[in-house]
């Protein structure tokens, strides 16, 4: 009876990804209007998910001046206002995005200092 070779090849772990990339991001977005702070808002949350979500996240913007009943549902009391809808918990962050290092804790995206 011939006895097998048994290849003892060492297999490499699946890689892992990091914690941003395990989860889509469903953000909204509420304006009034397309004043500079609006656009300004919503150009600085699309440079941040393009560098650190990859294509792992959806947008919605919802002008309050169009659609003012919108608030109620996410209690929205300030515009510009980002509403992290996923992952959860929800979280909010009013003004125009510019203090990044808010916008990434805030996304939980990296962790607090």
């Amino acid at each position: 009876m011939k006895k097998k070779k048994r290849s003892f090849q060492k297999k490499s772990p699946p890689k892992r990804k990091s914690f941003a990339r395990e989860k889509k991001y469903a953000l909204k977005l509420y304006v009034a209007g397309h004043t500079e702070k609006s656009v300004v808002a919503f150009q600085n949350l699309k440079e941040i998910c393009e560098e650190h979500l990859q294509g792992l996240y959806s947008i919605e913007v919802i002008d309050l001046l169009r659609n003012p009943q919108l608030a109620k549902g996410d209690q929205i009391i300030a515009t510009p206002t980002l509403v992290k809808k996923l992952p959860t918990p929800v979280k909010k962050i009013i003004g125009d995005l510019s203090n990044r290092e808010r916008v990434l804790v805030g996304l939980n995206i990296v962790a607090q200092k």
